[in-house]
């Protein structure tokens, strides 16, 4: 087991190679207490390795949008058994224990970039070469602490109050770091972004752009940092560490709105992103290891091929092989990061949206696509099947498929802007209704702008609640399968509600199949519980997911209900959610968010109450081993204990 980061005295700079020569670092390097840097080639390379940071499995290549994409009413994974897992994993039903070796991992490699960034920090600020006038050492040291707030941001995030330090280990007086409150910490962080941020270039004028940091990002982050800040959370109660805790908001939260209004509208104003190109080709191009640096992603994490990053594995359609080998160049893929069932029709139909995110089908050894009658769908935005035959991995491809992940959008900056001018302002002010236009601009075919976002958002702006509202679905829309949503209804202390409805969406459906009729069932009267489909020829469109080479499937009846339409149409059961063997749907809709609301087994959905909903439990634990490292100075709340 590796040990905690902060126990640490002496740090090795891990040799890492990057999909850019911009990363690459030749040779390991020890750092002690009194090593300064002598040259920039040497902080060049320092740097590197903080970057190298992001890219384990246990943090940005695959736990950090996969391993803990919570469930909600876009992410989902479903739960069949009524007790947790003796790992102590099952984080994404909220049902997770501190001995899970998933949340130490991630909490390991954290503080493993936060110390690199620390040592990058003291190094290049205590170097007699450093010069503040000197635009490539302010880059750099601007890039360095946006990394360090990063790694912090999403630990406070995901476990609330943590340990919190600026200075390398080495130099402590204790080797254990004191827990601090989470918001001074989102202080700290936001005003020490707000000193470099006009020391950094723009992502057009760096080497490598939007994969390395810049001061759109920056600002983005300095944005999305305080609207965490601003928002909701959950805090424990120190008096009943069993205690869940409760949901609360500071004080001050309008300050931090009026600032992630100010720093989105700084990426906005500097003019220097777009959202020029369509939704889909976003998300190809990252497939395709095409990166833009004006157009949607702020910033993306670099993968490198082969190497590292679960992006295009975990996510696109599942691709069976046989004997490890597929018909085809792009090799097997799991699909295992999925969209909750229901997802697509909350979808206006003519959101192209939809078409490019929700996927219907995998393919099978030979190739042809099989149809997913499942609890969830595919989560379509990346898949190695996008990847023309130049950038295809191989028939023996698995993961480490080297695609970047946008870790920052400018749909995000927009729509972060929108929200913050709408709470500061107390309603939509036209600057705010324009970036939620530009959003939906691209969501919809030109012919349909004038009732799909003009009328729309001017319906939509009759006041502050209507237009929070209509921000709320949009980010839904806009971002299903990149693990923000649940983040987001965390802020907007909506999770306890979103939880509920959707565990009672698949209870219901679940319901109706053994014939059960329950409250609320005639929402779903006309789910498409036999769907028609066939297997056609690729057309070769770009647009048709998810390549232009292997068959795909057409549905007849995607949306509703129909009568058999005849012809070499074939038939998939869908939501046939019903156990004949007993009185309940069938597992999988009772526990999938077991560790808040759950059916069968131990069930406590009847004594739940809409109107006073008690809290989700998405906090992560501190593991256990740093509790007992910390000599009784660290403990969990939340119901860990």
């Amino acid at each position: 087991m590796r040990k905690f980061i902060i126990f640490i005295s002496i740090i090795l700079f891990i040799g890492f190679s990057s999909c850019q020569d911009y990363l690459d670092v030749n040779s390991d390097s020890k750092y002690e207490n009194d090593y300064v840097f002598g040259a920039k080639e040497e902080i060049s390379r320092a740097l590197s390795s903080v970057y190298a940071a992001l890219m384990s499995g246990d943090a940005y290549g695959n736990n950090y949008f996969s391993t803990f994409a919570l469930n909600s009413d876009v992410e989902f994974t479903p739960f069949s058994d009524p007790i947790r897992g003796v790992d102590g994993r099952d984080f994404k039903c909220f049902d997770g224990t501190q001995f899970g070796t998933t949340a130490q991992r991630f909490w390991d490699q954290e503080y493993e970039g936060i110390e690199r960034a620390n040592i990058f920090i003291d190094g290049i600020t205590n170097s007699p070469i450093y010069d503040e006038t000197d635009a490539d050492l302010t880059q750099q040291l601007g890039e360095a602490k946006v990394l360090r707030a990063m790694f912090y941001h999403d630990l406070v995030v995901m476990y609330g109050d943590v340990p919190f330090t600026t200075e390398p280990s080495i130099k402590l007086e204790s080797l254990v770091i004191p827990i601090k409150d989470r918001n001074e910490i989102l202080t700290y962080l936001i005003n020490d972004l707000k000193e470099v941020a006009s020391g950094m270039q723009y992502a057009a004028d760096l080497d490598y752009g939007v994969e390395r940091v810049s001061r759109e990002f920056c600002y983005g982050l300095i944005a999305r940092m305080a609207l965490t800040r601003g928002g909701y959370a959950l805090y424990p109660d120190q008096g009943n560490p069993s205690s869940v805790g409760t949901m609360k908001r500071a004080d001050d939260y309008m300050e931090y709105y009026q600032i992630a209004m100010q720093y989105a509208d700084s990426v906005i104003s500097s003019g220097t992103h777009s959202l020029n190109k369509s939704f889909i080709q976003v998300f190809i191009d990252e497939c395709n290891n095409i990166v833009s640096n004006n157009d949607d992603p702020i910033f993306e994490i670099p993968f490198l091929r082969n190497s590292s990053g679960n992006v295009g594995y975990v996510t696109g359609s599942s691709v069976s092989s046989a004997n490890d080998i597929t018909p085809h160049i792009w090799g097997s893929s799991n699909g295992g990061m999925r969209l909750n069932a229901f997802y697509r029709y909350s979808f206006d139909r003519k959101d192209l949206r939809e078409d490019y995110t929700v996927g219907m089908w995998g393919y099978d050894p030979e190739g042809l696509p099989v149809v997913l009658a499942d609890y969830s769908t595919f989560n379509n935005k990346w898949s190695k099947l996008w990847a023309n035959s130049s950038a295809a991995l191989g028939d023996i491809s698995r993961d480490k498929t080297g695609i970047n992940y946008p870790y920052m959008r400018y749909a995000d900056i927009l729509l972060m802007y929108a929200e913050a001018a709408n709470e500061v302002n107390g309603g939509p002010t036209p600057s705010a209704k324009e970036a939620l236009k530009t959003v939906r601009q691209r969501a919809f075919a030109e012919e349909d702008w004038s009732e799909k976002v003009d009328a729309y958002v001017d319906s939509v702006s009759a006041g502050k609640e209507t237009f929070f509202h209509a921000l709320t679905l949009e980010r839904k829309w806009e971002f299903g399968g990149e693990n923000i949503r649940w983040k987001d209804l965390v802020r907007w202390n909506l999770y306890s509600k979103v939880a509920y409805e959707s565990f009672m969406e698949y209870y219901i459906v679940g319901s109706m199949a053994d014939g059960n009729y329950l409250d609320g069932s005639d929402d779903y009267l006309d789910l498409p519980v036999t769907m028609f489909y066939r297997i056609v020829d690729n057309p070769g469109n770009i647009n048709i997911y998810p390549n232009t080479t292997l068959p795909i499937l057409e549905f007849y009846n995607p949306w509703k209900n129909v009568l058999n339409p005849g012809g070499n149409w074939e038939l998939a059961y869908f939501y046939d959610w019903g156990d004949e063997n007993t009185e309940f749907p069938r597992s999988r809709c009772l526990y999938s968010f077991r560790g808040y609301i759950r059916a069968g087994e131990n069930s406590n959905y009847q004594s739940f109450d809409p109107a006073n909903l008690p809290p989700v439990r998405y906090i992560l634990p501190i593991p256990n081993y740093a509790i007992q490292m910390s000599n009784g100075k660290y403990q969990n709340y939340y119901g860990y204990k």
